[in-house]
């Protein structure tokens, strides 16, 4: 029963960062640069992560004593998390759609699965059973045929990613997609990371504050040296109200990450993210929801959720 509540809590964090996704998309658009709208919403998800914190431990910065007598390492979530974010900005535009989005969804599983089998990062070993390898595989086989599949059948989609990808040479090509596998390895290490340092403040929501606001600094000194300036309030004042709930859903998502990666390992909380972010993307496009364009949901890509699914079972239950 308790590993069906953190399924279900990973599976809702996917769904939250699903979301967060088009309204920072739209933020961008109201100031003008990808990396202003990502400080902002990690502005905000500090505040909000912080004011938790407050509440439900009633300390948001932890003490010279514990920063002292703790490896180095478990501060790095954050910075992994805002090198991941930038990456992400970078990937587009050089390996098209379809790679952007499945290459680091591969160095997610993949790292997901490294960091159980060892008990890297502080998380518990699991060790690398038939059943866990049948699973993955048929979990990747979901993830292909949910968000791959649909994108090729698409000839706009398909035609776009060809013409970005002849623009560069090959070995810069096998760079980009080599990087972008890497980002996807650094989002699931940030979790596993996460949740330790949250294990170890004994203060999930602190560690998620800590987190975010590392990445807060970061991806905001990035913005400075990309954009060399700050919001202007005349474009602040255009944003709609639910543009600022970028950075709580995005808290969200590290909070549920936090509590769930000690209970059922990374891997599977990185999974069932996944499994929400698609679930949550789907019904982004389907509705419309916050501006953003409508695409209306097929057979395949509820065919490879479905897949998805029965890969999870394989991993944890078989």
């Amino acid at each position: 029963m308790v590993v069906l509540v953190f399924l279900g809590l990973s599976l809702f964090a996917g769904f939250m960062l699903a979301n967060q996704n088009p309204i920072n998309a739209d933020m961008k658009k109201v100031v003008g640069s990808p990396f202003i709208s990502a400080a902002i919403s990690f502005l905000i998800g500090s505040i909000f992560l912080g004011i938790l914190s407050a509440i439900m431990s009633h300390r948001v910065f932890p003490s010279g004593s514990f920063i002292s007598s703790n490896p180095a390492w478990i501060w790095l979530g954050g910075v992994l998390g805002a090198v991941y974010l930038t990456s992400n900005v970078l990937l587009f535009p050089r390996l098209g759609a379809i790679q952007t989005v499945i290459l680091p969804i591969l160095g997610q599983i993949l790292m997901g699965t490294i960091i159980d089998t060892f008990g890297w990062f502080g998380t518990a070993q699991t060790p690398l059973t038939l059943m866990r390898v049948i699973g993955l595989i048929v979990l990747i086989a979901g993830v292909v045929v949910a968000v791959v599949l649909p994108n090729v059948l698409n000839k706009d989609v398909e035609a776009m990613d060809k013409a970005i990808q002849e623009s560069e040479t090959k070995p810069v090509l096998l760079g980009w997609q080599i990087w972008a596998i890497f980002t996807g390895t650094l989002s699931a290490m940030q979790q596993a990371i996460n949740g330790h340092l949250g294990a170890l403040l004994q203060a999930p929501a602190q560690g998620s504050f800590i987190s975010f606001f590392v990445g807060f600094i970061l991806i905001t000194i990035v913005a400075l040296m990309v954009d060399k300036r700050l919001p202007k309030v005349s474009e602040l004042k255009q944003a709609k109200s639910w543009n600022w709930l970028g950075g709580i859903l995005g808290g969200l998502f590290v909070f549920a990450s936090v509590l769930s990666v000690p209970k059922i390992g990374a891997g599977l909380t990185i999974t069932m993210g996944l499994i929400g972010q698609i679930v949550g993307s789907m019904l982004v496009q389907q509705f419309g929801w916050w501006r953003s364009a409508k695409a209306s949901v097929n057979g395949i890509q509820i065919l490879g959720v479905v897949v998805m699914a029965v890969g999870v079972v394989f991993i944890k239950f078989l």
